[in-house]
């Protein structure tokens, strides 16, 4: 193999770039934002900071699970867009908004009733009971006034989400752009009650965070409604929530296995830091530190996996089999570049970052040592990332539910349930452990996009719609 096998010229990266900037400028500014408003919350004191990471992990499995159903249709949005078809395109619209407001529906009605017991299984380690019952009721208060946005989110996702598969990454950007600079002002005014507002905390932010959602939404509706000229998929797309049989059962069976895999992928990430916090209360707040600063590094890599999987798939979907699979070596390696950019950062800030939060000096050094760690594994979670949606681009979904879900619940969750619970390792060396098993997943990803099993047109047979 060449070098040249890994590079591309300068069309190739401008295609990638075009499509990836705008969704790394609107992931991160709003990777900032919320690092902006877990610094405002860690300057309430830790029991704030970790009751409302608590609440944001449970509703971060509501998250991938929409997340799951936008992609799953997602695939076909994007192979639609490589053949023209737009009747298919507003049909995979279609899909995403009826059933991203079922889950949301489901999530609301569990999350509502199970708040309380849910933050609870976080809150069995080392710490003071005060803590834990003040730390329930931050987290509790948080997460029911968070359930209102999440009506909005989902259809944000169905309306983003389409106009990313077919190619237009700018609006979703300003609509971003425009939440979170509303979330920032609102979180000003609300957590510390200023300009004669009252100082709600961690409820302040809940109410802020809300309110962003809707904007966001307001803005895909009328943006999208409003140019359907040049978004052809809107015109007449709620006319009838119905598409063909046939297409539905399709667009399911392709979908449902994403969807389980972002569910099991999620819950499993929640389940091992259960396993983390099993062992201190502190190590919930150090991860959100650490988490917070990987989030808003990390938005290169993010956004060229995505971009991956969009260029994959309309590339796949005009029927260029070759051009995919040389695309897919040029993408990864780029995407690795990334991602060793954002750890050697990681690295550098790792001892100074936990000073900016009011919390004790353990948290502190706890989330130093686990931003180290995170910088280090940053490149080869840049690899697993690219090589997870070039792998769905194809859109044989078994493919990315052995590769994401089960090996999380296969090897990732007995890992750190093991670690956690049988040995006697600080709570540092458990979590490093428990992440470097990452390395595993970066030989099976490689070996999955070498091999070339994901390269499938799935609407060569459905042009018609």
């Amino acid at each position: 193999m060449t070098l040249k096998r890994y590079i591309g010229d300068k069309a190739f990266y401008k295609a990638v770039l075009t499509i990836a900037v705008p969704m790394m400028i609107q992931t991160g500014i709003n990777n900032f934002v919320s690092l902006l408003d877990n610094l405002m919350i860690g300057r309430l004191g830790t029991n704030s900071l970790s009751g409302v990471a608590i609440a944001n992990q449970i509703i971060f499995v509501y998250y991938l699970l929409i997340f799951g159903a936008t992609a799953g249709v997602g695939i076909f949005t994007a192979q639609y867009q490589g053949i023209g078809n737009v009747d298919g395109v507003r049909d995979t619209f279609r899909m995403k908004v009826m059933t991203n407001l079922v889950l949301a529906a489901l999530a609301i009605t569990f999350l509502y009733f199970y708040t309380a017991p849910l933050i609870g299984l976080f809150l069995k380690g080392e710490g003071s009971a005060s803590d834990a019952s003040e730390t329930l009721q931050i987290g509790s208060q948080y997460m029911r006034i968070m359930l209102i946005g999440l009506v909005p989110l989902c259809l944000t996702n169905a309306y983003s989400g389409t106009l990313r598969d077919t190619g237009q990454t700018r609006i979703p950007m300003l609509a971003a752009m425009t939440s979170v600079f509303v979330n920032l002002i609102g979180n000003l005014l609300l957590i510390y009650g200023l300009c004669g507002f009252p100082a709600l905390g961690a409820r302040g932010a809940a109410i802020a965070t809300v309110i962003a959602r809707f904007v966001e939404l307001s803005f895909l509706v009328i943006y999208t409604g409003t140019h359907s000229a040049q978004h052809p998929f809107i015109i007449g797309a709620f006319r009838h929530l119905t598409i063909p049989r046939r297409l539905a059962l399709k667009f399911f069976v392709r979908a449902l296995p994403l969807i389980i895999n972002e569910t099991l992928w999620s819950l499993g990430q929640t389940t091992m830091n259960q396993c983390y916090s099993y062992r201190s209360l502190s190590a919930m707040a150090a991860l959100n530190i650490e988490s917070t600063l990987w989030m808003f590094l990390s938005v290169t890599f993010l956004a060229l996996g995505e971009a991956a999987g969009i260029v994959t798939g309309q590339t796949l979907g005009s029927g260029n089999f070759d051009k995919a699979r040389d695309e897919a070596y040029k993408l990864r390696a780029f995407t690795i570049a990334c991602g060793i950019l954002g750890g050697i950062f990681m690295l550098v800030v790792s001892p100074y970052f936990p000073l900016l939060y009011n919390t004790t000096e353990d948290v502190r050094h706890l989330a130093s040592g686990l931003i180290f760690a995170y910088g280090l594994l940053m490149p080869f979670y840049a690899y697993t990332h690219v090589s997870y949606f070039i792998l769905r681009s194809g859109g044989n979904s078994l493919i990315t539910f052995l590769f994401d879900g089960c090996f999380v619940w296969l090897v990732s969750v007995p890992g750190a349930f093991i670690v956690s619970h049988f040995t006697a390792v600080p709570v540092i060396t458990m979590i490093i452990i428990v992440q470097s098993l990452e390395l595993v997943k970066c030989i099976i990803g490689g070996c999955m996009v070498t091999s070339g099993i994901w390269i499938r047109n799935i609407v060569a047979d459905s042009q018609g719609g």
